[in-house]
């Protein structure tokens, strides 16, 4: 489909669950969805089983990290896990279900695989990276003493993927 060809952009809701603990690393968590519903619990459960696999090993930097789970308005299904490595660099990786056109093998949204794609999030997804680099700096760079506990606090509002100034 052609750029001229998509249908009208419209923005999406964002919420924000509380934090959790995978594999000795804090995970911030959003979740961007068309539906007012939320995500399926059975989408949730698959995309978090998934989430060790996401992860880098410790290296010294505070453990953390926010994800960004996003179901499609097909059959797709995403988790994108970004985290704190090296001090202040962000690590990626991603999950994809449902979605043969990314090597799914099914349209099953609980059905999760890791695709080698250097794409770190579409539009959807990429609100949470500019918050939480601000984050990151504001709680674990400039203070004399790293806060992440007010680090894992610092998480944007339930609202929509869209501007927010």
């Amino acid at each position: 489909m052609a750029l001229t060809e998509t249908p009208a952009f419209t923005e999406k809701l964002l919420t924000v669950p509380p934090p959790i603990e995978v594999a000795g690393r804090h995970v911030k968590r959003y979740h961007v969805t068309a539906d007012p519903a939320g995500i399926a619990p059975e989408v949730e459960k698959a995309a978090y089983a998934i989430l060790p696999e996401l992860l880098p090993a410790p290296d010294g930097t505070p453990p953390a990290t926010f994800v960004v789970l996003h179901r499609g308005g097909d059959d797709g299904a995403y988790l994108n896990a970004y985290s704190w490595v090296w001090d202040n660099v962000l690590h990626f990786k991603g999950a994809s279900a449902g979605q043969p056109v990314l090597g799914c093998p099914d349209n099953d949204p609980t059905h999760f695989i890791t695709p080698d794609l250097p794409w770190i999030g579409c539009v959807w997804e990429l609100p949470p990276i500019l918050h939480e680099r601000d984050a990151w700096v504001r709680h674990l760079l400039t203070p004399e003493v790293p806060d992440l506990t007010a680090y894992l606090a610092d998480s944007l509002p339930d609202g929509t993927t869209g501007d927010r100034t």
